[in-house]
């Protein structure tokens, strides 16, 4: 019998799912009864037709090894006017004001691997002995860190963002950066300490949240070959947010083993000024990490659970708060669909502030903790802040409290998604979302959200999200965007359609689109295919399309103030021959203009 818990993994799959889905993003509350989100059409789709003149980038073409394996994309990063691609053997840095025009970097790295005959008589295929650079992160306003698989031993280095010229020597990679390319990774500089998370062993069978090379701080990790701590986790994002530093993974959940390999997707935290435990208890080890599941899911009758994270966002403001947003997956063995989960900050905190899980024996349940089993101070406080204001260092932790959060590092309750739902849903298609990147600001008064959704099959959807609780319009699907291109991004015949990342550029009206052997540059809207019809540019409902008073449709540029209409909510209902309408009246206006000018010259003559 399934369990009666709200977020039980099983799955009931009624026939709406088998639709495709877009819902109101973050409605109000007393939607709880809404049924299940119905399909919506793209209001436009843009085709490979049009989408095969976009500008790409497919490495160095004169490299024998990119002729035959590709560019292997890893990861991109943008900082200031600069957009670094990194991938096989090279980090690439495009100048993001030129990039319109010719899409070619300005700077380029290259870091081949010295340990190729180690990696080959280790039983590797000479194929997976390269470089690949999987961590790419600031560490201050002027370096660089990079690592590298290195032919299975990573290795880390600081460049130059102006030059990409090396600085300073060679560090360790080992629990910095995974052994091979397929491994996940994420990393980031909080503080001056670089924050880890990824596997540890040539194997893949030590995962760890790590961190390291701070000045005044120890090197602490998770407990080593503990499933309560993390179980064949797979990392997808970091971020620094107030007293600490937040993970984004998803993996086995401990608490649902008796039901097989059921996915969760977690967010864990630590604490920045953590300093490791007693020789006592965890020494050297985290004494503040906790984690919670993240629950995007439709609600029901019978929830429908969308349980496995592919994509988050750094922290944004939705409807004035923090907020974090992402794209979740179903199951392996589940309905094939994909959603969009919003959370705030504050509900993720107040879920870590919340009961802890515990299973009183092997075979029994997962139950919260009672509180009068919780000692004081609560475990994953940090040293210092609340209830642990009267310790200075979290060595000074009672070994109580220590013990506590060394078996007990997972908390009870889930954290909710806004408004309990998915602010876009998509089950119809057996193509998953893989990507997702936000603009909280489009639109000439900066209140628009347009979410871009990368896809498994070389798509980009372009969704204008409604993020008022009490907004009763509605997202919308403004374009399915078709972009990936055999001619750019296909290798000896062979096609990887999955997009692996998004960055946007606003400034420069872009959105570059990650696939493994290309990144293509899109423009963020294609508003002058609407030429002179104003009912076609209104009714494209698109914040960056703005119709000039000039009598045509055109991109919304930054700064731009006055001179023009949009009505993104208005009734915009085109018939066949509205555009045709449209188009006569500003040839009449135009042919009036132009007979009042020569009556004007003529009475002047």
């Amino acid at each position: 019998m399934a369990p009666t818990n709200r977020l039980s993994p099983w799955r009931t799959a009624p026939a709406p799912l088998l639709l495709l889905a877009i819902a109101s993003c973050f409605l109000s509350e007393s939607a709880a009864t809404t049924p299940f989100p119905k399909d919506l059409q793209p209001i436009s789709v843009v085709h490979s037709e049009q989408s095969y003149q976009f500008p790409g980038f497919q490495g160095l073409l004169q490299d024998n090894d990119t002729l035959r394996l590709g560019l292997d994309f890893q990861r991109l990063l943008r900082v200031n006017h600069m957009l670094y691609i990194a991938a096989r053997d090279h980090v690439f840095a495009v100048n993001l004001t030129t990039a319109s025009a010719h899409f070619v970097p300005q700077l380029k790295l290259t870091w081949h691997s010295k340990d190729v005959s180690k990696c080959t008589v280790r039983g590797k295929n000479s194929d997976e002995c390269y470089n690949y650079v999987k961590v790419l992160v600031p560490r201050n306003d002027e370096t660089l860190f990079a690592c590298g698989t290195n032919a299975f031993n990573p290795t880390c280095r600081n460049y130059k963002m102006t030059s990409l010229e090396q600085v300073g020597e060679e560090v360790v990679g080992q629990a910095r950066c995974p052994f091979e390319s397929g491994q996940s990774n994420v990393g980031l500089f909080a503080g001056g300490d670089f924050y880890s998370a990824t596997m540890t062993d040539f194997l893949a069978s030590d995962s760890v949240i790590y961190r390291s090379l701070g000045d005044g701080r120890p090197v602490l990790r998770t407990v080593k070959y503990d499933s309560k701590w993390l179980r064949e986790p797979h990392f997808l994002h970091a971020i620094d947010y107030g007293n600490y530093v937040y993970f984004f993974l998803s993996e086995i959940a401990v608490e649902y083993t008796a039901l097989g390999k059921v996915v969760f997707s977690r967010v864990a935290r630590v604490c920045k000024n953590d300093n490791g435990g007693s020789p006592r208890v965890l020494e050297r080890y985290w004494t503040s990490f906790l984690k919670a599941r993240l629950n995007c899911s439709v609600p029901g009758d019978s929830f429908f659970y969308f349980d496995i994270l592919q994509s988050l966002t750094n922290v944004l403001q939705i409807n004035q708060r923090p907020a974090v947003v992402g794209v979740f997956t179903t199951q392996a063995n589940s309905i094939p669909g994909s959603a969009v989960c919003a959370f705030y900050m504050d509900d993720i905190e107040k879920v870590f502030n919340g009961k802890f899980k515990e299973q009183r024996t092997s075979d029994s349940s997962w139950t919260p903790v009672l509180d009068e089993q919780v000692p004081r101070p609560r475990p994953g406080t940090c040293a210092g802040d609340g209830a642990a204001a009267d310790y200075k260092s979290s060595v000074q932790f009672p070994d109580e409290t220590l013990t506590f959060i060394k078996s007990f590092p997972l908390m009870d309750e889930a954290v909710p998604s806004v408004n309990d739902r998915p602010c876009f849903t998509r089950t119809a298609s057996r193509s998953k979302l893989t990507q997702i990147v936000v603009d909280v600001s489009a639109g000439p008064y900066k209140d628009r959200t347009v979410m871009f959704l990368g896809s498994d099959d070389g798509r980009v959807l372009k969704v204008l999200a409604s993020t008022h609780p009490n907004d009763s319009f509605g997202s919308k699907l403004l374009e399915d965007i078709d972009v990936y291109n055999p001619s750019k991004c296909n290798v000896q015949g062979q096609e990887d359609r999955r997009v692996l990342g998004l960055e946007l550029d606003k400034d420069h009206h872009a959105l570059f689109v990650a696939f493994s052997s290309c990144v293509i540059r899109v423009p963020l809207s294609r508003c002058t295919q609407h030429a002179a019809c104003k009912r076609a540019c209104l009714a494209s409902r698109d914040p960056y399309c703005i119709w000039l008073w000039t009598g045509s449709c055109a991109n919304m540029a930054p700064g731009f103030k006055a001179g023009f209409e949009q009505d993104i909510e208005g009734d915009h209902s085109l018939h066949p021959d509205s555009c045709r309408a449209d188009v006569m009246a500003t040839t009449r206006k135009q042919e009036a203009a132009g007979a009042a000018a020569d009556y004007g010259r003529k009475l002047f003559l």
